[in-house]
């Protein structure tokens, strides 16, 4: 049976949907899943054959995806970045890149007889992490927060330093090959290295004017930046063959680092364009990668894999945490941690492409070795990374606590309730005053913005997995939700009702698209909790059992007003009320409540089951800080 070429693209999307959608709930590298998907229906099943798809059109296909991954991921690096950086992330996409280098290209070369020119080109490939892979792997693993900065933005910054290093590997390899001496190879090289450096940037300097200078419409943005990459790109091969990486690199690290450029804007588009890219990219790659291949490499490859991630790494981290603050157990856990991912794979397959064509020896083994890297690393640390952070004490605690946005009165009765059953909070104020008496209570706090971007690099959120917008002001709480839904999920994060619920015209409203989940009960805004605190209502902690139910709980006297605000399952999980979820807790639960003081005296406590309540009352506010 024919599959026509519309039927075998639109399977590529539904089949890149569906290992995305399974590495989301698994909580794995997507690139796993691609990469299994598409050995899969290419050489084990026979339905995808890319050379037969694209014909003549595969390479320039996957030379601009390449492209358009290498800029992506060059517009995350900013210089003022790095200075803030600690030695040791320094010293990981500096001098470390050179020993993962060294390491990986001595070792296939001795263990699969490589030629050393193509060891070497090895090397750089396989010398990088990529954040894509990084980034779900540190929300499975959850380290603690030095292990996970030093991860986090190694995979950032390394990105477009293994690309250029690739790169130049590469061209000084086809120089060489291609009887050109040392001089004239060095020559060629330098003129690869001047014609990407010139082209890109003056295509980063020519872009960043008309973006500053508003000449180019929102509506077009998107357009145009990625026009102006396949420009630069295709240019720069046009002038000096294979210097076009490297000049799409560059214009995107000048880009990120020219003032007044939207870069998030861009990033936005760009991050979206990179993830359909790399899932076709990589089930394309891998349907011209047949199991046999990479088993032909036989154990000599797995020697080498060894290698990488026994001696590689270590020796890596060694060097770059030597002298530093990070104890022995969290250097063990960063030297474990190392998935190879985005870079390895698609620029392997693009230069595997190209050394085919000029017959370099054991050329065909470059594609199948990097991919064996990449599954090997990707299937090991995902197995065994969270397990081997718990064993070192290394993982931070389970992400149970709440980030809450406010110090005001009604954020430190809940904030000291929640604190007082052992559940991990911060508080987060730009208001001094109001965050000194959060402080005075034993609560951590954070003094700013959680919107800022100070904030985002030094808001310490260990062991907080949800978002509690307690503010005064609607609109602030409106964007605090839109930041916190990238972080925590859209239905972790939750904020009170409108101030404004009993206008029927709902003019003032705003959009629940960006309100969060509603908490507690309908009409209970923020001046509701306020007021009834400051007349004297009290947030207690309760204990069910079999004869105290929560129907009981809640009309145990009718005379006086009980809110609901969290339930803790005997785990000591606490999970909000909120207006779309009935929570019915049970026996052996305990309820967080907030109860009217001018009923107080009517409280019908069991004999045991409500022993150990706290009582919270609001401390009185002066009229500056409320």
């Amino acid at each position: 049976m024919t599959i026509s070429s519309e039927l075998l693209l639109a399977s590529i999307g539904v089949i890149a949907m569906a290992a995305q959608w399974l590495a989301w709930k698994l909580r794995v590298p997507a690139i796993l899943f691609l990469l299994l998907a598409g050995i899969a229906v290419g050489p084990m099943v026979g339905w995808l054959n890319p050379d037969e798809l694209f014909g003549p059109l595969l390479f320039p296909v996957v030379s601009l995806a390449v492209a358009v991954i290498l800029f992506e991921g060059s517009l995350t690096l900013e210089f003022h970045q790095t200075r803030d950086l600690k030695q040791v992330v320094r010293r990981l996409v500096g001098g470390g890149v050179l020993i993962t280098w060294a390491v990986a290209a001595c070792a296939v070369h001795w263990l699969l007889d490589f030629p050393w020119d193509l060891a070497i080109l090895f090397g750089a490939i396989t010398c990088v992490t990529g954040p894509t892979v990084i980034a779900p792997l540190l929300k499975t693993v959850k380290p603690v927060a030095p292990v996970a900065h030093a991860l986090r933005w190694e995979g950032i910054l390394i990105d477009p330093i293994g690309a250029i290093l690739a790169v130049l590997s590469y061209d000084l390899m086809v120089a060489l090959r291609t009887g050109l001496e040392w001089g004239y190879a060095l020559l060629s090289l330098g003129g690869t290295v001047v014609t990407g450096l010139c082209i890109g940037i003056g295509a980063g300097w020519l872009l960043a004017l008309l973006l500053r200078r508003g000449w180019i419409p929102d509506s077009l943005l998107n357009l145009s930046v990625l026009a102006s990459v396949f420009a630069a790109f295709s240019l720069s091969n046009a002038v000096q063959h294979e210097s076009g990486l490297l000049a799409v690199t560059i214009m995107g690290i000048w880009l990120a680092n020219r003032p007044g450029v939207p870069v998030h804007d861009i990033l936005e588009f760009k991050e979206t364009l990179s993830q359909i890219l790399l899932s076709a990219l990589f089930i394309l790659l891998a349907a011209r990668v047949a199991p046999g291949q990479i088993f032909s490499l036989g154990w000599p490859a797995l020697a080498v894999l060894v290698c990488m991630l026994g001696i590689g790494r270590p020796l890596k981290v060694l060097y770059a945490t030597w002298g530093s603050k990070l104890n022995w157990r969290e250097r063990g856990l960063l030297a474990w941690i190392a998935p190879r991912g985005i870079v390895a794979a698609a620029v392997s397959a693009l230069f595997a492409l190209r050394l085919e064509s000029l017959d370099v020896p054991f050329s065909e083994r470059l594609l199948p070795m990097t991919f064996l890297v990449i599954i090997g690393t990707v299937i090991w640390q995902s197995l065994t990374a969270r397990p081997m952070a718990r064993l070192l004490k290394a993982a931070e605690p389970d992400r149970v606590g709440f980030l809450i946005s406010g110090a005001n009165p009604v954020a430190r009765a809940i904030g000291r309730a929640l604190h007082e059953q052992n559940i991990p909070v911060r508080l987060c104020d730009s208001d001094w005053y109001s965050l000194s008496k959060a402080r005075m209570l034993g609560l951590p706090t954070y003094h700013g913005s959680p919107l800022s971007e100070h904030a985002q690099h030094n808001l310490d959120t260990n062991g907080l997995g949800r978002l509690l917008a307690l503010g005064t002001r609607d609109h602030v709480n409106q964007l605090i939700m839109v930041r916190g839904r990238d972080e925590f999920g859209k239905q972790k994060v939750f904020s009170l009702p409108l101030s404004q619920d009993d206008d029927p015209s709902q003019r003032h409203a705003v959009d629940p698209e960006y309100r969060g989940r509603t908490l507690f009960a309908p009409g209970v805004g923020y001046w509701k909790l306020s007021a009834l605190l400051m007349a004297g209502a009290q947030i207690k902690a309760t204990r069910l059992s079999e004869n105290f139910t929560f129907q009981q709980y809640k009309s145990q006297d009718p005379n006086r007003q009980v809110i609901p605000l969290f339930a803790l399952n005997p785990k000591g999980y606490a999970i909000p009320f909120t207006l779309d979820q009935d929570l019915l807790p049970e026996a052996g639960w305990t309820v967080i409540g907030l109860h009217a003081a001018n009923s107080e005296s009517a409280v019908a406590e069991g004999p045991d089951e409500n022993k150990g309540v706290t009582n919270l009352r609001a401390v009185p506010e002066t009229p500056h800080a409320a």
